[in-house]
């Protein structure tokens, strides 16, 4: 009798504790965030989505009452920091800090990723950014079909500097809309393309506005059209693609991401966050003087956005035989 006893009461000390486990679950979800949050950035510190991680890091921290933290770990192509936030423990204090390259560019190019977008669940975007496609000023080139026909007419001297590969994507994606005949000058950052452009070694480049705005201040690159749907704040002069006559529009972006299996309680959270701090005056300043626009989306936008990205930079990828390794 006595050992039947002690079995039974086993037996309930495991159901209760299931129970209790089944139990806290939800109640440490409710009282998120307990403890220091970590936003994983894959470039170096310094760089621009290391300022715009900051930037929101801050403001998330008065809000959320908790730090959060940021973390550079820096990589070739954000690739570092994508695997090591995909492999983190899904409770949402080890947070992605994701731009357009790691999750819809690198896909395209690497045929062997050690993380898969399937390994993050979107939070909300957070920022979005066109890129400016300049010229050397010196040449007689002063609008985009102007550019068009220098390639064709120069062949040997027609080419572009791209420092990353989503810059180099959306230029041949432009070499095929227009026809032009650019080739490809790798360089390792965005003001080394730009530099290069000043100094004439390379005739274009397109790329994100800040590494340009020296060249364009001092009038020594053109920029000829910016590829946003709408003219950008920071160049309103400049005509978009679609008003130089090219069927071109792509925006860059950074956003915030989790690893998979985080509690939808804990996404809807910092989702709201995000929308809070997008929205403040402050925080858009800051963003407009690096070119880019504030932006919040719900977890599913932001996963329809990148389940959209994907496959159409991989085509282009494929058409242009563009690969990373």
């Amino acid at each position: 009798m006595q050992v039947r006893h002690t079995l039974k009461m086993a037996a309930w000390a495991l159901v209760l504790a299931q129970a209790g486990a089944i139990a806290s679950a939800p109640a440490a979800e409710s009282q998120y965030p307990a403890r220091p949050i970590t936003i994983i950035v894959g470039y170096a510190a310094g760089g621009g989505n290391d300022v715009l991680a900051r930037i929101v890091a801050e403001e998330m921290s008065k809000g959320l009452k908790q730090p959060v933290i940021v973390e550079n770990r820096p990589g070739v192509a954000s690739i570092v920091g994508a695997a090591y936030v995909a492999k983190a423990k899904p409770d949402g204090y080890t947070l992605f800090w994701g731009a357009s390259g790691p999750i819809s560019f690198n896909p395209a190019l690497y045929s062997k990723l050690p993380y898969k977008v399937e390994d993050f669940t979107p939070v909300s975007l957070t920022a979005k950014f066109p890129l400016v496609l300049v010229s050397d000023a010196s040449l007689p080139i002063k609008s985009v079909p102007d550019l068009v026909a220098y390639s064709k007419q120069h062949p040997d001297k027609a080419n572009y500097g791209s420092s990353a590969a989503s810059f180099q994507l959306v230029t041949e994606l432009f070499n095929a809309r227009t026809g032009a005949r650019f080739s490809h000058i790798p360089y390792k950052g965005s003001n080394e393309s730009i530099q290069s452009v000043m100094a004439g070694n390379v005739t274009m480049a397109i790329t994100d506005p800040a590494p340009a705005t020296v060249g364009l201040q001092s009038k020594r690159i053109r920029a000829l059209a910016v590829t946003s749907a709408q003219r950008a704040d920071f160049l309103p002069e400049v005509p978009t693609m679609r008003e130089s006559g090219i069927d071109l529009e792509v925006e860059l972006w950074a956003g915030l991401l989790a690893p998979a299996g985080t509690p939808e309680a804990v996404v809807a959270t910092l989702q709201k966050e995000i929308e809070r701090v997008v929205a403040l005056p402050q925080v858009r300043s800051k963003m407009a003087g690096l070119g880019c626009v504030a932006a919040a989306t719900s977890s599913s936008d932001f996963r329809r956005l990148i389940e959209a990205e994907v496959p159409f930079w991989t085509k282009v990828a494929k058409e242009n035989n563009i690969k990373m390794d």
